[in-house]
């Protein structure tokens, strides 16, 4: 979901000390990739057979021919993205019934059509509706339904009509003004609780594939993760970790998953603390478009994050100091506690949780006008809230 577009680590030995050199690029970029009280915690374990998936999930089963009518047949217009899972298409149910309506009227929906030559298939299409089937929690995307149906194999979710947090971050125009401070924040307090949730489930559930193409937002920037197709169950009993297979995308995987392939909810801060640096800075997690020294936006940040009087060197300066100094060095000490090399030292989802949610409290929140609490460039001035998107972003 989200922009559907990454350089996604099909697989590492575990042996290995480092990245696999066999990465898959889905479009050939060097990186991009795609309201109540929580209503379930618990979610059968993987493996299930497809049969008990689709059976036990609580969700509408769409025919084809639903979910044909319900996007005017795939047309051109009604396509949103497309990526390594297929082509993202805008469509109109109505809302109590789920039958397909005339453009315009009922409730919006995303349909995610399996492109069946794509890099993902029936597994990560099975694990999506294993856990957005069974998973329910305001900062996950909501899934409606799914087509199952001879080889047609459909998504119906949610529409987010403002799209992903990597576009907002990283793409330049009219349709993208900068992000505020406190929307950036708001932003990431949301993926954190969603995170949170996933960690505290029984069975814990880890994301595996955190980062800013799969946070998405509402009309009022409310985030939700979503695609679910490398999620994964968490150790059980008296073990420590998953051993399993490395994938998610470079840049945002823990080294020591990439390392040794053992998985862990640490591996979701890890990712955490990158999207964290992404948000602060608007630069992308790898830019090869960099300067040398800067690629890796990890690397290149860490010496700046610790140090009062450089801090404002990671800062987007599209932010133009509308922010208070003292909030972004502790979102900056946050995101390097996220990063720490050993697992051990780095806080749990809750503890990430809190620390933004202090963030956002009122008195936190000083007149920028007091002198030393803002940190300005010499020509800022006031930022306000960004206009939304005229072209709606898929899920």
């Amino acid at each position: 979901m989200g922009a559907c577009w990454s350089n996604r680590i099909k697989a590492v030995n575990n042996s290995n000390t480092g990245v696999n050199s066999k990465i898959v690029s889905r479009d050939g970029n060097n990186l991009s990739v795609s309201g109540s009280k929580v209503s379930s915690s618990s979610v059968p374990q993987t493996p299930r057979s497809e049969g008990e998936i689709l059976q036990s999930s609580n969700l509408k089963n769409f025919s084809f021919n639903e979910l044909r009518t319900a996007t005017r047949n795939f047309r051109p217009d009604s396509m949103l993205g497309e990526g390594g899972f297929g082509s993202v298409f805008k469509g109109w149910i109505d809302e109590h019934s789920l039958i397909a309506t005339k453009p315009g009227t009922g409730i919006v929906i995303a349909v995610k059509r399996l492109n069946q030559e794509g890099f993902q298939g029936d597994r990560e299409w099975m694990a999506e509706i294993n856990y957005l089937g069974q998973l329910h929690h305001p900062n996950l995307v909501k899934l409606i339904g799914f087509c199952y149906e001879d080889d047609h194999r459909l998504l119906v979710y949610e529409f987010m009509s403002r799209g992903s947090m990597e576009n907002h971050l990283f793409r330049r125009g009219s349709h993208f003004q900068p992000l505020s401070w406190s929307i950036r924040v708001k932003v990431a307090l949301g993926a954190a609780r969603g995170l949170a949730f996933l960690h505290n489930a029984k069975p814990q559930v880890i994301y595996r594939d955190f980062k800013t193409s799969n946070i998405l937002l509402d009309s009022n920037y409310n985030a939700k993760l979503s695609d679910f197709g490398l999620a994964r169950d968490g150790p059980t009993g008296d073990k420590s970790h998953v051993s399993t297979r490395v994938v998610g995308t470079y840049g945002y995987a823990a080294p020591e998953y990439l390392a040794t392939g053992h998985l862990t909810a640490k591996s979701d801060i890890y990712s955490f603390g990158v999207v964290l640096l992404e948000m602060l800075s608007a630069r992308r997690a790898i830019d090869k478009n960099r300067p040398s020294g800067e690629h890796n936006l990890v690397e290149w940040a860490k010496p700046y994050l610790t140090n009062k009087r450089r801090i404002f060197r990671v800062m987007d300066p599209r932010l133009e100091g509308q922010y208070l100094l003292d909030q972004a060095q502790k979102a900056a000490n946050l995101a390097l506690q996220c990063l720490a090399v050993e697992p051990k030292f780095r806080p749990n989802m809750d503890e990430v949780v809190t620390a933004l949610e202090q963030l956002r409290e009122p008195r936190n929140m000083q007149k920028s006008g007091q002198k030393g609490n803002t940190h300005c460039h010499p020509n800022s001035r006031s930022t306000g809230n960004p206009r939304p998107s005229a072209s709606p972003l898929h899920v």
